[in-house]
């Protein structure tokens, strides 16, 4: 609990210095299920006790370059509905998780990945990112879901990262439009 008291005061500085949005990365959730349950949504709710800006919470699998053993899905996903977040950010596009489990974080904000960055990945068609997109507005809002990178793209090489965020701008707009 003094880790959460510690970053509750680095997200209150964060907002104090012009932050629109603060995001944690929890990367242990997935790959620590057993002991998350016991004590994450305490420990993260204190590290946002109080704080009125928008907060994200991204929860991942570790970068695809350096973790190549993964649980399939999201062991650890239904209780972060308690967590006092406006939204919930997952990897999806390596994984090909079940994106089903969206149902039960109803009432935030989805940041899903839809990029994959493993290391040996092409960059995606339009459509392809496009069907990912669809797939995931089966369980969530198009007003309450926002496409992303699966996770942080520093290991990729520039044009290949260039290239895949081109692919998620085009397949977005054209979800968009086929919306309108």
């Amino acid at each position: 609990m003094a880790l959460a008291e510690a970053v509750n005061e680095e997200i209150r500085d964060l907002f104090a210095a012009g932050a629109d949005i603060v995001q944690l990365d929890e990367p242990y959730l997935q790959a620590r299920a057993e002991k998350a349950a016991r004590f994450a949504v305490t420990a993260i709710n204190r590290a946002l006790d109080g704080i009125t800006g928008t907060t994200a919470l991204h929860t991942c699998f570790g970068y695809a370059h350096i973790v190549h053993s993964r649980p399939d899905g999201y062991p650890f996903i239904e209780p972060l509905a308690a967590v006092n977040v406006k939204q919930i950010s997952l990897e999806s596009a390596q994984q090909k998780v079940d994106l089903s489990i969206l149902k039960s974080l109803n009432r935030k904000q989805l940041i899903v990945g839809v990029i994959d960055l493993s290391d040996d990945s092409p960059v995606e068609e339009v459509d392809a990112v496009a069907a990912r997109i669809k797939n995931a507005l089966r369980f969530v809002a198009p007003e309450r879901l926002i496409v992303a990178p699966d996770c942080g793209m520093k290991y990729l090489p520039r044009e290949k990262a260039f290239a895949k965020l081109r692919a998620l701008a085009s397949a977005a707009a054209l979800v968009r439009a086929e919306l309108a």
